[in-house]
């Protein structure tokens, strides 16, 4: 081979050299954190040679052999067998979370190695790095990753890595060498080029799941500097002022999904309006429970509201990727009719 794989990239292999149906039953060994490494390592994959199959496959050598010459690879046939070896809903998430963060076959490796990373290591890395710095690493990780790690910074901070998140274009690729060197010294970069990027999508992501006070604060700051592009960053952000403002049958089918006590939580800083549209989308005997629990819910803390919100949020973006519902982004959006 012209390079050597790393397990991953071999267990993608080999298990792509498979007949879908058998692959999918090695599939379902793994777990679901591995499951999704194995499945972006496949989706980058075009061809596997014989020789590649054979110094692989190891005791499957004879099974591999029988397939021959050049196999041609589909991204169709990494999502089959991953719905096939965890059923049509577990693997919507991990295919939505791979589509979100690039289904391509050019994703350095040093990117990937940094989305594993803990946030709190990031943030303990990041905290001596120039803005600039911290953007590039930042714009490059899951959303979650860097709204945990944007937190731990002051507001003024905030607002100076927000401006440059949003205004990112590419990645030199010696910055990612350097950062791999830097935070863990077992990443092997190979050829990379510039790393695009979109800074008013990604930054949409990021201020989802940022408090409210943070995000409020940032778009403010972005609104000073770059009216355009925090215009942009709005259209692109999905609230849960949004999910209340979906129509009924998008709103009972967000409800068959959600729990009880993330629902009660996230209702408990909204008008009596909004809660009257969700009343109405549950059974009567539903919406007295609700009713019930909101009276009787003691304090709680806004950051808890926040993450049920959140996760009623989430929901209703996997909901929209399985074609369970359209939500409709901004102005002129795409219509139900």
């Amino acid at each position: 081979m012209a390079r050597e794989m790393n397990n991953e990239e071999k267990a993608a292999l080999l298990i792509l050299s498979l007949e879908e149906d058998l692959a999918a039953r090695v599939l379902k060994n793994f777990k679901p954190y591995e499951i999704e490494r194995i499945t972006r390592n496949m989706s980058r994959i075009s061809s596997i040679s014989s020789d590649e199959i054979n110094e692989v496959a190891k005791e499957f050598c004879d099974l591999a052999k029988e397939k021959g010459g050049i196999m041609a690879v589909t991204n169709e046939q990494a999502r089959n067998i991953v719905v096939k070896a965890l059923g049509e809903d577990k693997a919507q998430g991990i295919l939505t979370s791979i589509e979100r963060s690039g289904f391509s076959g050019g994703e350095n490796p040093v990117l990937q190695k940094l989305r594993d990373v803990d946030p709190q290591i990031l943030t303990d890395f990041t905290k001596t790095e120039h803005p600039q710095t911290i953007a590039l690493i930042l714009s490059h990780i899951k959303p979650d990753q860097a709204a945990a790690v944007m937190e731990s910074f002051t507001a003024e901070m905030q607002c100076d890595i927000a401006k440059r998140m949003a205004t990112l274009k590419s990645v030199p690729h010696e910055f990612i060498e350097e950062i791999a060197n830097t935070l863990e010294k077992e990443i092997t970069v190979g050829s990379v080029t510039g790393e695009q990027t979109s800074g008013p999508a990604m930054m949409a992501e990021i201020l989802n799941r940022m408090n409210n006070n943070s995000e409020a604060m940032i778009l403010s700051a972005l609104d000073e500097a770059f009216p355009g592009i925090a215009a942009d960053i709005r259209k692109q952000m999905f609230t849960f002022e949004d999910v209340l403002v979906l129509d009924d049958r998008s709103i009972q089918e967000i409800l068959r999904d959600v729990s009880s006590e993330d629902l009660a939580k996230a209702l408990k800083i909204v008008d009596e309006e909004s809660r009257q549209k969700i009343y109405r989308n549950m059974s009567k005997r539903g919406a007295e429970m609700l009713k019930e629990e909101l009276d009787l819910m003691p304090p709680t803390r806004l950051s808890d509201v926040e993450k049920s919100q959140r996760t009623i949020i989430d929901i209703t973006r996997k909901l929209e990727a399985e074609g369970r519902l359209v939500l409709n982004k901004g102005e002129g959006g795409d219509q139900l009719v």
